[in-house]
């Protein structure tokens, strides 16, 4: 069966029914294009790490099947005191982590302390509004030291999923890290509770997770998930070793599948080509600071001129040189489609060339003036961008340059405004719009994302919305912060694109999230 699912539509009605095979065993071959390095729901920090957590661990709530509300997880049920203050959830009764001991209160007091510890994780800041954690048999408490409209989604977020507390003080090592590396190598069942348990792992080569037989959701069979025995990851960072893996019956999935080759994948009648919807988005940041780090004036400064640069852009060209028409314009300049929040301003800077040209003549932009556009090195997509912008905006009287860099560096110009524009993109780690809005847009986050763009009534509508406990009120503040910031435009706002995962016929029931994370309790493989 040949299944492509539509970017732009939700993965709702995926996550929500079960797997239309509910084969029982054998293993599932997924090959990755990245490895991963520790996974420990405080610890990972990188996309291979944070995207495998949920496959290990469970956390008290859950994000919705259309990613727009919580549901309860580990814990039964959940409320918020009227004030905003207090978050009650009562434990399930009967959890228990995948080496069979029962998971109690204690588990997640210690669970949630080590999570918004600041000398340990660096997700800490997500649950900064935290006071204190405590319980009383299966009724845990969730002291907040003000109203926090995150927590609910904070609670469904991998980094506050919970652990065992004897495992981990019971593994070797003298500190929390040394502890959680210990737990790590030893693959063994033990701390978690997720679908499955870490029980295999060679760095940089393979991966394997078996099935948790002491996992507590059930399958549509009436029998606890998840359906697989086993998932063992490949790790092959060539993308056409992946694919050709996968033709060949190597592996059973393949990550990562090259926009160019998705086309001629969907051709193949024993594989599925899926694009996931995702919350992936692409755009440039532009240096909006009045002087440029050698100390000459900034023609892009101007607003103007920042508008002018992406109505002078055809995104769509774009899309088709980049992602051969497997992408969609951003239509909010803060977030993408499927983030909470997200206001629909399609078409945002739809391609005007005279629109570009009057706005340059307002703003008094000298023709043949030079702009920088940094490229991570031995980037293709870049590079196909630098070649397309280069283009379209030469006839706006633009000389642009390119500078090829490493992610280190693009990283450390970014920090220090030492750049005109450069290349930059982004995917949420947490099912709420305050973290990618807060990096874009938010001065005290990360400067709007190196731009040195600041706007006092963003940066309030920001912290208001921190503490605004009425959803459609919060709902308002996003939707002026969007507007806002579309008008300024500090970036090239270019396009969102799916997760490109290719699958084998055999093959039911897996699944990407727009955050990315890979869904296998659910997935079954018939061979």
């Amino acid at each position: 069966m040949k299944l492509k699912t539509v970017l732009g539509l939700t993965v709702a009605a995926t996550l929500a029914m079960p797997a239309l095979a509910q084969e029982r065993g054998g293993t599932l071959n997924f090959a990755r294009y990245d490895g991963s390095r520790l996974i420990d729901p405080i610890y990972a920090d990188r996309n291979p790490d944070i995207w495998m957590v949920g496959s290990l661990f469970d956390t008290l709530l859950r994000s919705s099947a259309d990613g727009n509300s919580v549901e309860p997880g580990l814990a039964e049920t959940y409320t918020v005191s009227d004030d905003g203050k207090t978050v009650s959830l009562t434990l399930r009764e009967g959890i228990k982590f995948a080496n069979g001991t029962p998971m109690s209160g204690d588990d997640v007091v210690f669970s949630l302390d080590r999570a918004r510890n600041p000398d340990l994780s660096p997700w800490a800041g997500l649950l900064g509004s935290i006071d204190a954690v405590t319980a009383d048999g299966n009724a845990i408490t969730v002291a907040l030291g003000s109203p926090d409209p995150t927590i609910l989604s904070m609670l469904a977020t991998f980094n506050t999923a919970i652990v065992s507390k004897a495992a981990f003080e019971a593994a070797e090592g003298a500190t929390d890290q040394e502890k959680s590396a210990a737990i790590f190598a030893a693959t063994a069942a033990g701390v978690g509770s997720g679908p499955f348990y870490l029980c295999g792992f060679e760095q940089g080569a393979s991966m394997d997770f078996c099935a948790n037989e002491n996992y507590w959701r059930m399958g549509a069979d009436g029998k606890a998930l998840p359906y697989l025995d086993a998932v063992h990851f490949e790790i092959i960072p060539d993308d056409a070793t992946r694919i050709l893996s996968l033709q060949a019956g190597e592996v059973d999935a393949a990550e990562f599948i090259p926009f160019s080759r998705v086309a001629e994948l969907e051709q193949d009648s024993n594989i599925n080509m899926n694009l996931y919807p995702s919350t992936r988005i692409i755009y440039s940041p532009i240096n909006t600071r009045d002087n440029r780090a050698d100390g000459s004036a900034n023609p892009l400064a101007d607003a103007r001129v920042r508008q002018a640069l992406n109505y002078g852009t055809n995104k769509e060209a774009l899309i088709g040189l980049v992602l051969h028409g497997a992408g969609q314009p951003m239509s909010s300049p803060l977030m993408a489609k499927a983030t909470q929040y997200a206001a629909d301003m399609t078409p945002l800077y739809g391609y005007d060339v005279d629109k570009a040209k009057a706005l340059l003549a307002e703003a008094g932009f000298a023709d043949g003036t030079e702009i920088t556009f940094t490229t991570l090195a031995g980037s293709a997509d870049d590079a196909t961008i630098f070649a397309a912008l280069q283009q379209m905006w030469a006839p706006l009287g633009v000389d642009l340059v390119v500078e090829q860099v490493d992610g280190a560096t693009r990283g450390a110009k970014n920090r220090s405004g030492e750049f005109d524009i450069h290349t930059y993109g982004w995917v949420n780690d947490v099912n709420d719009p305050s973290q990618v809005v807060g990096w874009l847009g938010h001065t005290p986050t990360a400067k709007a994302v190196g731009t040195g763009w600041e706007n006092a009534e963003f940066n309030t509508l920001f912290d208001e919305a921190a503490g605004e406990m009425d959803a459609e009120a919060r709902k308002a503040k996003f939707a002026r912060m969007q507007e806002l910031y579309a008008e300024a435009a500090p970036l090239l706002f270019m396009y969102e694109t799916p997760f490109a995962v290719a699958v084998g016929s055999a093959v039911e029931g897996y699944v990407q999230t727009p955050l990315g994370n890979n869904i296998f309790d659910q997935a079954t493989v018939s061979r």
